[in-house]
């Protein structure tokens, strides 16, 4: 398995919002979809992430998030693999860096 290509295992219907949408877009996905990381993607291109944590560490009530965009929280230094990289890589990076997420790009730095 650790040889396995990341594009073999990863997921691959990605729900994104843009820098523009607000918090509250953000929250509805995360409820929805019950996840906990949502890419933030300008022209297909990542360009954040924003976590559960990312908002539960705003401590805000709910209601500010109408005001909030996702550019205002978002994280932007990233870590990412690419399909073609091994599921023994991924599993490095979350052991040393303690991610719970790791955005998997093309070359081009567009989701897969």
């Amino acid at each position: 398995m650790m040889n396995e290509n990341l594009g073999s295992i990863m997921t691959k219907a990605v729900i994104t919002v843009s820098p523009n949408d607000s918090l509250a877009v953000v929250k509805e996905i995360m409820d929805r979809y019950r996840v906990h990381h949502v890419p933030v993607t300008e022209s297909l291109k990542l360009v954040g992430l924003i976590s559960t944590y990312d908002l539960l560490k705003l401590n805000r009530p709910f209601d500010d998030y109408r005001n909030l965009l996702a550019a205002d929280i978002m994280t932007t230094r990233l870590a990412t693999l690419e399909p073609d990289d091994k599921v023994g890589s991924a599993a490095e990076v979350f052991l040393e860096h303690m991610f719970h997420a790791i955005p998997i790009i093309n070359e081009a730095h567009e989701r897969s």
